[in-house]
């Protein structure tokens, strides 16, 4: 019951924010576009509806839902065992859960097969909310399996692992927007969560400035591990985003993009 009523805030939510931030997009850029919304955001709409249908696949063998059930039903995993506070356990799962997505992000960046499937999503030579649906298939369901595991080792309760999940595609649409926010609210933000100008620096074409900031959510892991930078060693303004190597318009099809990873 708590899924399905989570369900539908789970998608009414980010739908809203996307409109919300893509419409903020037309009214202050950030920056100007390389190869404009279309045919980027039909791409970037077929892979949304590519990794519903996968995730809707994946619902028959695990998802974090399934695998927050299955540890609250077995008493299984480490906020189970220890008694806390509902909320004191809300706190600490949120934040593990945080650094488990950072990790995972840097895996991606480390290990060259992992790497072949993330690259789908930095190929993108523009960078607005659309680009943060663009990722491969491939990418989700590894992404899941890990994050399922990850919630069940713990033992995150369901409602605290779909709040996550929600909160988490929030920012991820949000640092992945095209918005010029004022100087004063960026640095206001950027000691708790990750921005769109701080996000923007991981985007770049530059590999040193791509191993930095792999934060989604909060900021602290990049601080903590040395991977925070302020904005690309080429400067925000001169920056380009994207991967060196490819300077054309093939990232804005859909079956170029979705053959990456094999070929």
């Amino acid at each position: 019951m708590i899924a399905a009523g989570f369900g539908i805030y789970a998608i009414a939510i980010p739908a809203l924010l996307l409109v919300l931030l893509a419409g903020a997009e037309i009214v202050w850029p950030r920056r100007k576009l390389v190869l404009g919304r279309s045919p980027r955001w039909r791409t970037h709409a077929l892979f949304f509806a590519t990794n519903a249908v996968v995730g809707r696949l994946l619902s028959f063998l695990v998802v974090v839902g399934v695998a927050a059930h299955w540890a609250s039903t077995h008493h299984f995993g480490v906020l189970n065992l220890v008694p806390l506070p509902f909320w004191v356990g809300a706190i600490i799962a949120f934040i593990l859960l945080d650094l488990a997505v950072w990790s995972q992000h840097f895996a991606m960046h480390r290990y060259s097969f992992l790497w072949r499937m993330h690259a789908v999503h930095h190929a993108d030579r523009d960078l607005d909310v659309t680009t943060a649906l663009r990722f491969h298939p491939f990418e989700l369901i590894m992404s899941t399996f890990f994050k399922s595991a990850i919630v069940a080792l713990l033992g995150v309760p369901l409602l605290v692992a779909l709040a996550f999940e929600l909160w988490l595609n929030a920012n991820a649409l949000f640092n992945h927007s095209n918005i010029r926010s004022p100087r004063k609210l960026d640095r206001m933000l950027r000691p708790f969560l990750v921005t769109p100008d701080m996000h923007l620096v991981h985007h770049s074409t530059l590999v040193d400035d791509q191993k930095h900031n792999f934060g989604f959510g909060l900021t602290v892991w990049d601080r903590l591990f040395g991977t925070y930078r302020t904005e690309s060693i080429l400067g925000a303004e001169n920056q380009k985003i994207g991967l060196a190597e490819i300077d054309d318009s093939r990232p804005s099809g859909f079956i170029w993009s979705i053959k990456q990873p094999i070929t």
